[in-house]
C-alpha cells in the first residue's frame, strides 16, 4: 500500500468524468435536435463539453447532472446563435430570444419523451444487443479497441450498430405515435 492521504477532491472528478461520459450521447442528441442540419453542432458540443469542464466545481454532486449540462448546453446554443446573427450582421429581437426560449421548453419536452421511448426500447432488445450499444455509445472505448476486446470485427459491428439503430429509430418512432406525440 501506498501512501493513503485522503483526496476526495481526485474523487469527486472520478465521479465528475464519468458523469460527463454517461452523459455525451443525451448532449450530443439534444444539442443536435436544437440544431437540426446545422454543420457546427459538432463544435458546439466541443465548447458544451469544454464549458461544463470549466464549471465543474460549481455543480452540487447529488443534484441531477443531465439537468445542469443540458441547461449548459442550452445556453452554448444560443450564444452560438448569437455569434451567429452578429456574423450575419443581424440582431436578435427580444421577442425572437423568448419564442427560442420557448421553443426550447417544448423541444426538452420532445426530447423527454423520445428519452422515454428509448429507454423502453432498449429493454425489448437482447441483453448483449443493448450491451452492446452501451459500450459503443456510453464509452469512451474507440470502435477498433472494443471490437479487439469482444473479438469481433469492426465492420461486423458496423453492421450490427447500424442494425440496431435502425431497429430502435423505428421502435421510438412507433411509441410516439400510439402516445399521440407525432401528428
Amino acid at each position: 500500500m501506498g501512501m493513503h492521504t485522503p483526496n476526495s477532491h481526485s474523487a469527486d472528478e472520478a465521479t465528475f468524468v464519468g458523469q460527463l461520459t454517461e452523459c455525451q450521447l443525451p448532449l450530443m442528441l439534444y444539442v443536435r435536435a436544437l440544431m437540426p442540419g446545422d454543420h457546427a453542432a459538432s463544435d458546439v458540443i466541443q465548447q458544451t463539453n469544454t464549458k461544463i469542464w470549466e464549471k465543474r466545481a460549481d455543480f452540487e454532486p447529488g443534484t441531477n447532472f443531465k439537468a445542469w449540462a443540458f441547461a449548459i448546453a442550452r445556453f452554448e446554443v444560443l450564444n452560438h446563435r448569437k455569434q451567429q446573427a452578429r456574423d450575419a450582421r443581424l440582431r436578435f429581437s427580444d421577442e425572437l430570444e423568448v419564442t427560442v426560449a420557448d421553443e426550447l421548453v417544448a423541444l426538452d419536452d420532445d426530447l423527454l419523451q423520445r428519452h422515454a421511448a428509448l429507454r423502453e426500447c432498449m429493454k425489448s432488445l437482447k441483453p448483449e444487443s443493448r450491451e452492446l450499444l452501451m459500450c459503443r455509445y456510453a464509452s469512451a472505448e474507440s470502435l477498433a479497441e472494443f471490437s479487439k476486446r469482444v473479438g469481433r470485427s469492426v465492420g461486423g459491428i458496423k453492421v450490427t450498430l447500424h442494425r440496431l439503430r435502425t431497429k430502435l429509430a423505428d421502435c421510438i418512432e412507433q411509441r410516439l405515435v400510439a402516445t399521440g406525440e407525432m401528428e
